[in-house]
């Protein structure tokens, strides 16, 4: 038992982290349910202040389309938008889990105790949930080293091989949108390789011979017509406009082409090496009647090759 009035313990029950805040802060002291309900209200402003920096800067960034930051630390505007969103995440946790320790002083729960429980619940749980732990560090690994980047078209093997658009990158779980329009969640941990489209897709080359007596106008007018018809019809794996060129003479061959270049979904090649070669074909039937599909080549990649050094003119 104590000697102390009872006025003095009633002093010593609402001696908080709080309490001591508030008096210095006012000069006059306050009750339990007063600091209660201003704890609340700074968490929920902070929050809101949070997310709301949060969606200004995203806002921002996307406008202004920026590629690197002055701290030449990202060097894409969708990196930059995972960070935002990984600190306002950090930033929320932190504060509620302080919040919930400043209430817990004021029901009279010692705040030093919480921080040490704490610690040890956590350090518990990080032996327990090894997965867990290895999710964050191989989510801020893929974040950091630039493996891949919120809008990129990868694939990614593991467990399972997944192909499709990144649409975000977390501490837990990497989301993807694949050609199916299924959202597959990817647990950080399983992902052993990341094979990424630089171009945003696949690109696919569809080289249309012209007929050797064909006009070539016409027959510019209509490769071009087919290919924009394929584009409107299949938009959903076509993923840009297809570019075409002009008329090339394939040297020492004796023909001319023209190459139309498609950005299609990857594994989707088959509708440019049948459907596009087909329709191309009976198009151009109506410049020559034994124009064939063989005459439409397609290849995934264009890259002239270097002439031997035994032909190289001096």
């Amino acid at each position: 038992m104590t000697n102390l009035p009872p006025a003095a313990l009633l002093g010593r029950a609402h001696d908080t982290v709080m309490d001591r805040w508030y008096s210095q802060l006012t000069g006059h002291e306050s009750s339990t349910g007063r600091r209660l309900i201003i704890i609340v209200a700074l968490a929920v402003f902070v929050h809101v202040a949070v997310r709301t920096i949060r969606f200004l800067s995203e806002w921002l960034v996307n406008k202004r389309h920026a590629q690197r930051n002055p701290l030449d630390f990202v060097t894409r505007q969708p990196k930059f938008v995972t960070l935002i969103r990984l600190i306002a995440n950090g930033v929320t946790f932190i504060l509620y889990f302080f919040a919930l320790g400043l209430v817990l002083d004021e029901l009279g729960i010692n705040l030093t105790a919480y921080l040490a429980s704490a610690s040890i619940i956590g350090l518990a749980i990080s032996f327990g949930s090894q997965g867990l732990v290895q999710d964050v560090v191989i989510g801020l690994t893929l974040i950091f080293s630039d493996t891949m980047d919120v809008g990129d078209m990868v694939e990614v093997t593991g467990t399972a091989t997944v192909v499709g658009r990144v649409e975000e990158i977390g501490l837990r779980f990497t989301r993807l949108i694949n050609f199916h329009d299924q959202v597959v969640f990817i647990p950080n941990r399983t992902i052993a390789n990341v094979s990424r489209f630089p171009h945003g897709g696949v690109n696919a080359y569809a080289d249309v011979l012209i007929p050797p007596n064909a006009d070539r106008e016409k027959a510019v007018q209509v490769i071009g017509n087919v290919a924009k018809g394929m584009r409107m019809q299949f938009s959903a794996i076509i993923l840009s406009d297809p570019i075409i060129g002009g008329v090339e003479a394939a040297a020492g061959g004796g023909w001319n082409f023209v190459r139309v270049q498609f950005q299609i979904w990857p594994g989707q090649g088959n509708l440019i090496e049948t459907t596009f070669r087909q329709q191309m074909a009976s198009a151009m039937k109506t410049l020559d009647a034994n124009y064939a599909d063989w005459q439409v080549p397609v290849t995934y990649r264009a890259v002239t090759a270097p002439r031997p050094r035994e032909l190289r003119s001096p």
